[in-house]
């Protein structure tokens, strides 16, 4: 008999730090996400495609002639509308 309350007792302790571990571990992601999630907000700078007005981050945009794109659709499209005349 007391040999099966010592046990249920470890049990518990051991259930006790197992969710106390696992809600300081949920904890400890919750705020690694959240820091990753403004840095990425806060790394990049932001441009507006030429064709459609969306803003988007620098490094995923595309460039040509001094003017911004968000996809290669759109920088076709403006390249076509305003050819240089010739």
């Amino acid at each position: 008999m007391n040999l099966l309350i010592i046990r249920l007792i470890i049990f518990g302790v051991l259930l006790y730090a197992g969710l106390k571990l696992y809600r300081m571990y949920r904890e400890w992601a919750r705020e690694r996400d959240a820091d990753q999630s403004n840095r990425r907000l806060d790394d990049g700078h932001m441009v507006r495609c030429t064709y459609c007005h969306v803003h988007l981050p620098e490094e995923d945009a595309l460039r040509e002639r001094g003017e911004w794109f968000c996809c290669l659709d759109h920088k076709h499209k403006y390249l076509e509308e305003h050819r240089p005349s010739e």
